[in-house]
This record gives C-alpha cells, sequence and structure tokens, in this order.
C-alpha cells in the first residue's frame, strides 16, 4: 500500500511538471479539493470525454446528448430525494480532529482483509504454477475461507445499519473492528452523524425576492426533466438513451485522494428508458457495454472488477460499481444502475405535470423505467493517467518515465522534431504540421537532442514522433518513432495520414464495440 501510496505521489508531481493538474488557486496556497486542468490535462479531459460520447451517441442511434442547466428548481431535489436523503455517515476522531465518512473507513478495513486473500492467492499461484485453480483454491483454504466469512459478516452488519440508518450501529462496527484513525492511530471516535453534501446558495438579485437554490449534486436530474422535451421533439421510441456531460458539485466533508474525490468535479451520465418489465435485461446489456468501454482501452483487464452494492440507493432495484485499482487501492469508477420509474414519477407528483410515454406499438401510455450508467470523468482521467504511468528501465539500462496513454486519447497525438533549427528542416516541419493539424493535436518541438526530446515527448505521453532530417529535403521521407515499442521506420511523407489515422485515429479505437 506504500508503494502505490508513493505512485500517486509520483503521479501528482509528474501532473503539475508537465501540465496535466495543478492545484487550484496555487498562488495563493490553494484551495483544498479542488484542482485545475493544465493544457495537457484539458486535451486529455476532452479526449476521454469524445471518447465516451462517440460511443454513446454516434454509435447508438437510439441515445442522443443534452446539456442540462446546472441551476435547477428547488422542487427538482425534493423530488429526487436529494433535500432529505443526500447525506454522508460522518464520525470524527476524538485526538487527531479528523473527520471520515463511518462507511468508508468500514470499506477499507474490508479492503485490507481482501488484500490478505489476494496475497494468499498470488503465493499459491507462484507455487503450483499453470496448474493452479483458483476457484477451487477459494472454496478450499481456510485462511482465504476464514477472512472471506470475516468481509461477508462485516457487509451484513453495514449493510443492515445503513439501510436502517442506524449511526450508533454504524459506530459500534467502527468500535467492535478496532479501526483506528489512519492519521493519529487512536480510537477514541465520536458519535456518528448525517451530513448532507449540497452546496446552497441565493438566486435573485433584490433583497425579499431571493430564494434557496442548489448547484446540482449530479448531471442526472437535467435528464428526467427534459425527457419528454427530447422524447417528443426527436420522435424518440423506447427504448432509446439521454446522454450528458456536465459539472456536479458536492460538500464533501472528506474531499481527497488527488482528483478522486472532489467537491467541483464533471459526470458523464446516460439514462436509457425502457419498457417496464424489461430493466434487468437492459441492466445486464449496460454492465457489458460499459466493461467492454473500458477494457477496450488496453489499460489492463485485471484494473476492473465488478462489486454489488451493499447499501442500495431509494431509487434502485438493482446496481453495481465497476471499480478500477488505483494507487489507493480498488474504488469505484462508474455506476450502473437500474432506477425503476422512481425518478419520473417524483417529478410527475411534485411538479403537477403527466411524464408518461405513449407507445404506439402497445397502443397505451406507461411511465418507463430507467437503467443508468454514471461515470465520473476526473476519476476515470485518474484511471488513464496512473495505469499509463510507467518508470522503465531500457536495454542499454538507460531509465525513462513514460506515459503509455491510449493512442486515440494522448494529448499530443504526435511531435514533429526538425534535428536541427536550420537548413530549411523547421520549414519542412512547420509544412508537415500544416498538413497534419486539421485532424490531430501536434507539437513542433526544437530544443535540445533528439534523444531528450524523445525523452520529453514519453513523459507526456505522445505516440508518435516524427523526425526531420536532411535527407527529408531530398527523398521527402521522415522518420516516424513509436513510443511504447521505440522501433523507428523510414516512411514517405505522403503516407504520414494513413500511419496516423491507423494508430491514433477513433475509427481505430471505436470499431472495437460494434455489436
Amino acid at each position: 500500500m506504500e508503494q502505490n501510496q508513493d505512485k500517486l505521489k509520483e503521479i501528482i508531481s509528474h501532473s503539475k511538471e508537465y501540465g496535466f493538474i495543478f492545484p487550484s488557486s496555487d498562488i495563493y496556497d490553494g484551495l483544498a479539493a479542488t484542482y485545475d486542468y493544465g493544457q495537457l490535462g484539458s486535451e486529455l479531459k476532452n479526449n476521454i470525454k469524445q471518447y465516451w460520447w462517440k460511443a454513446m451517441t454516434q454509435m447508438h442511434q437510439n441515445i442522443v446528448g443534452i446539456d442540462a442547466s446546472i441551476f435547477m428548481h428547488p422542487k427538482t431535489w425534493k423530488a429526487s430525494g436529494h433535500v432529505d436523503a443526500f447525506n454522508d455517515p460522518l464520525i470524527d476522531n476524538k485526538d487527531s480532529k479528523k473527520r471520515y465518512r463511518a462507511d468508508v473507513l468500514i470499506e477499507e478495513y474490508i479492503e485490507k482483509i481482501n488484500k490478505k486473500i489476494i496475497k494468499e492467492i498470488t503465493k499459491a499461484k507462484k507455487r503450483f504454477g499453470e496448474t493452479f485453480d483458483e476457484e477451487q483454491f477459494r472454496k478450499t483454504n481456510p485462511n482465504v475461507l476464514r477472512n472471506a466469512s470475516k468481509i461477508e459478516s462485516i457487509e451484513k452488519s453495514m449493510k443492515e445499519a445503513l439501510n436502517a440508518n442506524d449511526l450508533k450501529g454504524l459506530r459500534q462496527l467502527i468500535v467492535d473492528l478496532e479501526i483506528a484513525c489512519p492519521l493519529s492511530g487512536s480510537r477514541e471516535w465520536t458519535e456518528v452523524r448525517q451530513f448532507n453534501l449540497m452546496f446552497a446558495t441565493e438566486i435573485g438579485s433584490v433583497a425579499g425576492e431571493s430564494s434557496k437554490i442548489y448547484l446540482r449534486p449530479e448531471t442526472a436530474q437535467g435528464i428526467f426533466v427534459n425527457f419528454l422535451n427530447v422524447q417528443k421533439s426527436g420522435r424518440m421510441k423506447i427504448p432509446f438513451g439521454i446522454a450528458q456531460i456536465g459539472k456536479a458539485f458536492r460538500n464533501e466533508i472528506i474531499a481527497r485522494q488527488f482528483i478522486f474525490r472532489m467537491r467541483e468535479f464533471e459526470q458523464m451520465e446516460m439514462q436509457f428508458f425502457v419498457l417496464p418489465g424489461e430493466e434487468m435485461k437492459w441492466y445486464d446489456y449496460w454492465k457489458s457495454m460499459r466493461e467492454k468501454w473500458h477494457k477496450n482501452l488496453g489499460l489492463g483487464d485485471t484494473m476492473y472488477r465488478f462489486h454489488d452494492h451493499i447499501k442500495m440507493a431509494h431509487y434502485a432495484n438493482a446496481a453495481c460499481d465497476i471499480e478500477f485499482d488505483f494507487p489507493m487501492g480498488f474504488k469505484e469508477l462508474e455506476g450502473i444502475h437500474s432506477r425503476t420509474d422512481f425518478d419520473l414519477k417524483q417529478h410527475e407528483e411534485h411538479s403537477g405535470k403527466k411524464l408518461a410515454y405513449f407507445d404506439p406499438e402497445l397502443n397505451k401510455s406507461y411511465v418507463p423505467y430507467v437503467i443508468e450508467t454514471s461515470i465520473g470523468l476526473d476519476r476515470m482521467f485518474l484511471a488513464v493517467l496512473s495505469a499509463s504511468f510507467k518508470h522503465e528501465i531500457l536495454d542499454d539500462q538507460s531509465k525513462r518515465v513514460v506515459l503509455r496513454i491510449p493512442p486515440a486519447l494522448a494529448p499530443i497525438k504526435a511531435a514533429i522534431l526538425p534535428l536541427v533549427k536550420k537548413d530549411g528542416l523547421p520549414e519542412i516541419a512547420d509544412e508537415i504540421a500544416n498538413q497534419l493539424k486539421f485532424e490531430y493535436n501536434l507539437q513542433i518541438d526544437l530544443k535540445d537532442s533528439i534523444g531528450k526530446r524523445y525523452r520529453r515527448q514519453d513523459a507526456i505521453g505522445t505516440p508518435i514522433c516524427i523526425t526531420v532530417d536532411h535527407d527529408t529535403k531530398n527523398d521527402q521521407s521522415v522518420t516516424i518513432r513509436y513510443r511504447d515499442t521505440m522501433k523507428q521506420e523510414r516512411i514517405q511523407i505522403s503516407e504520414l495520414p494513413n500511419i496516423l489515422e491507423g494508430h491514433l485515429g477513433w475509427k481505430t479505437l471505436l470499431s472495437n464495440l460494434t455489436e
């Protein structure tokens, strides 16, 4: 775990040094849990958005996108349950004075037990080699069984306490497990209290006319209130989906772990409206599709796992998370939920407006059920960055730091490197850039030796370097060098568009998602 925490520190340092992420208000010593995306970070972030948006809307004829307002009528949040139920159970350590989410403390304790199981399995794999049967080992090894049983018991107790809103029971579980404060090591805990996470402000500029309003804590409600607007104007037939990318705000008391948990963050959400009774079919479909979308990036299949919810949200009849192996362990990256008809019916009740869909095939009206896929963009950014960040020792024993970012997502798609700053080589580099800049974000790099420039481009994740040398003037050829293999080949300038399209283009990435 310590090594992984060191990796997170390295990623934070690397992000600032190369222009991916800066602490917000840095010249004023920053503002807790807020960050600014720099020149390379904003490019990577936009590319992740593009990958999600294209996969959702371009690849599905029955999914369209919207961009709803951050400010919504206050009744929206009463209807959605956020005013009454959007709370975190918080507990303070009396010695360190630090505040924690009670459920997160217990989940982190469970993860430590899970790591013991993984350690046992890893040791057995080394011992038995190819003959190792992990499933059988999990069923028979006494240490694994004992720890698995312990996890099951803790999860059961936590689920019961959370579902019953039993704050005393939640505290007692922390005491019984002898969970200590990560900072002080103390086990002196306060009572558990509920804290609402919505940011409240006022709308209106004249005294007496202002009223309480909230910054949206999620983007989903903007989709639900526009359900009929989109359906009618787009002549959509069920099943169909509405996608949205947008900012959300939560007054997280324990905002930590870099950009994993922030007070201002971005979500990529899609609500898929289905015929009641068919929701589980579509729930399984979207679980499969979202897993495919993630694994298609090639970050490593073992980096993901599914986790069924211990505590079901008030609106759901099925829910799971896709968890990712971040530097601080497996944590939620994306949620897939069967939200039933809760949201639309709540908005019907609070607005007095009908939100039913008339199905011409069945010749009847009904309120559709909803399957939601919701992914944190900032968490996805951290997932890509942490999985891509590598220290490598090369054949000549030299070292390099490289970001093996999936090529289509890379901030700079190709760097053009004139061998020297004279003899017309920079001018040729400009000509190549002018041909390719309509499709790709490029960088012309003139400073330092070619070797140092390669290292610099590796460190920011540039997939391809194009070197212009003196022979280029004679034969119109350049040397291209691939980031991941470091192999080089001589090609004609005229071949560049096809090579870049095959290696960097959206079609290459998205074609794997076709069913």
